[in-house]
């Protein structure tokens, strides 16, 4: 494995970030902060609980989630999209790097970003919400499983994409609904049974339900169909990845 062309990919990419500090970081971290404090400490004090949490901290998990599906794809889309449209993407498929190394520098980058972002609102959130993590380690599973497979997807969207219109139209569109109709600030337990089935055809339901049960241990899903959910949308994404590189779309012409 070339670890010098995977480190060059991941520097460079994560060396815009800290040009960038405040697009970057700053502005989503801010933005989620807001949620916090206008849901979780001035409206949450008045909701009443959901399965036996606060709804301030019922609603941290989906918060964060939310911005860490938009962050990943955003990052990833754009890392790829630029060398596309600046021409430099063919000095990096000239060079002695497989395919997968040039993904994981870029996919590296971008995940690593939304990692950082989402310990950074962990943290943010404990200024405003008393909150516990009854599971860190699958917490943080699920956090680097969801910022890897999303900037898989944002990398897709990245290389799709023949504008930079087209960069927001998944995200905002696609992604960001269905976060929001996904459980983020409510238990889908609490819609009518219709809707409760309907709901369940969302996949962002399980990723928001697996991340709120490594902080509470409840979920309206079980956990494990949240995991396989998770891992069955990555390796759909690495697919997709392997036939883009194997075929030049949009890469080559």
């Amino acid at each position: 494995m070339n670890l010098h062309g995977i480190r060059a990919i991941y520097l460079f990419e994560m060396a815009r970030t800290w040009r960038t500090l405040m697009q970057s970081i700053a502005s989503p971290v801010l933005a989620t902060s807001l949620y916090f404090i206008v849901f979780g400490s001035a409206i949450g004090s008045r909701m009443v609980e959901i399965n036996g949490i606060s709804y301030g901290a019922f609603i941290i998990p989906g918060l964060i989630m939310l911005s860490l599906l938009n962050e990943s794809i955003s990052n990833a889309a754009f890392g790829i999209y630029m060398p596309r449209f600046s021409g430099t993407i063919y000095e990096v498929l000239s060079a002695p790097i497989s395919y997968m190394e040039i993904v994981i520098g870029y996919v590296g980058a971008a995940a690593s970003k939304s990692i950082l972002i989402g310990l950074i609102m962990l943290a943010t959130a404990r200024a405003f919400i008393p909150f516990s993590i009854e599971h860190p380690i699958w917490m943080l599973c699920f956090l680097l499983l969801t910022a890897i497979t999303f900037s898989l997807f944002g990398f897709i969207i990245g290389v799709w994409a023949d504008g930079f219109q087209k960069l927001q139209i998944v995200p905002m569109l696609i992604v960001t609904p269905l976060t929001f109709l996904g459980g983020s600030f409510y238990s889908i337990d609490m819609l009518p049974p219709f809707w409760q089935k309907v709901t369940l055809l969302n996949p962002v339901v399980y990723l928001v339900n697996g991340f709120r049960w490594s902080f509470y241990g409840v979920s309206d899903v079980a956990v494990e169909i949240s995991l396989a959910m998770t891992l069955v949308f990555l390796a759909a994404c690495l697919l997709a990845v392997r036939w883009i590189f194997k075929t030049g779309y949009r890469l080559k012409n």
